[in-house]
């Protein structure tokens, strides 16, 4: 399964479906209970030490206070894609407290702020883990100018590049945890050596880095599938 956000009850409808025809004994992947129980956002939580400074929270009190703590981080909610509705604020920032209310939806729907990371201006690195192997090259997204997201749909430049020593001991790390569970393609996002998504729904940038680097990542999904169905 391999499917575009939203995360809504009709993806969850689908891997109850997904559920019933493995029970059946259909070859299924991705795990359809394991993407359904793992939060793209909130999945970092589970590593804290490779991740930036996050807050997970809908209370304006305890947001505003991490915002005056940290001076400059980023709000996004816990549900969106392709850098929607992703806020950069700053403590003297005026629309602060409008930020929070839209973002939180008056203290109803909980989101998550993390540090801001400078870093982002050399790119938002998507780290691809195909079946428990890590794809050797990322796909850095650099931010157009005067742009927070490096995201391919907010404008993003897309470059592909060597992992560097940090990004691939993180990698290395997680891809057997991951795989274990039964996701089978993940996209790890890192910024300046930090891990801010586990992305596992439909994560992309397979095409570009085949493209800039050669490195046939659909075909190694192919044997990897291949290699589970022996």
């Amino acid at each position: 399964m391999r499917q575009d956000p939203p995360f809504d009850f009709e993806y969850v409808t689908a891997t109850w479906l997904l559920e019933a025809a493995k029970e059946a004994g259909a070859r299924v992947f991705n795990d359809p209970a394991a993407i359904r129980d793992h939060s793209e956002k909130l999945a970092i939580t589970e590593f804290p030490q490779f991740t930036a400074t996050s807050l997970v929270a809908r209370d304006a009190v305890d947001l505003q206070a991490f915002i005056d703590e940290l001076g400059d981080v980023i709000l996004k909610p816990l549900d969106g894609m392709g850098g929607s509705q992703i806020f950069r604020v700053r403590a003297d920032d005026p629309n602060r407290n409008v930020i929070i209310e839209t973002l939180t939806a008056e203290g109803a729907r909980t989101i998550m702020a993390q540090r801001y990371l400078k870093e982002i201006a050399e790119g938002d690195k998507r780290v691809l883990l195909i079946g428990g192997e890590v794809v050797p090259f990322s796909l850095a997204r650099i931010p157009a100018a005067g742009e927070t997201r490096g995201n391919l749909a907010a404008g993003g430049r897309g470059v592909a590049m060597a992992l560097s020593a940090r990004e691939r001991a993180i990698a290395e790390y997680l891809a057997p945890i991951l795989w274990a569970r039964g996701l089978l393609i993940v996209g790890l996002d890192l910024i300046g050596g930090h891990l801010t998504e586990i992305n596992v729904t439909s994560p992309t940038c397979m095409v570009e880095i085949a493209t800039q680097k050669g490195f046939d990542v659909a075909g190694l999904v192919i044997d990897k599938l291949e290699q589970a169905c022996a």
